[in-house]
């Protein structure tokens, strides 16, 4: 994983949850309230279930705890977040966890 300074991750955290924000509105803000408030995005389903998204600036990682898959840490590789524990993209842990919470397809691409 690539080591960034603290500039550099700001802004590539900033940047990605800004993007999912406006994914996951698209995906899902029919039937799940989406709120980016102060680099922490939180995503709560009307029939049950939150996942958050946030930047953790100690370690230079991207959180995110969902009810399906539990906690998880993404490290940036100098193309994307990735699980720091076996690879997966965030946008693939995501998007299988609220598939599986959805009951119906989401896709972040």
């Amino acid at each position: 994983m690539t080591d960034l300074d603290e500039s550099t991750f700001t802004r590539l955290a900033d940047e990605t949850l800004g993007r999912l924000f406006e994914k996951l509105e698209d995906a899902i803000g029919d039937f799940a309230d989406v709120e980016l408030q102060d680099g922490i995005l939180t995503v709560d389903f009307e029939n049950g279930g939150r996942f958050v998204i946030n930047k953790h600036q100690p370690n230079r990682q991207v959180w995110l705890a969902s009810p399906v898959s539990g906690a998880a840490h993404f490290a940036w590789d100098g193309g994307g977040w990735f699980s720091t524990r076996g690879g997966a993209p965030l946008l693939a842990v995501l998007a299988a966890d609220l598939t599986k919470l959805a009951e119906k397809k989401v896709s972040l691409d």
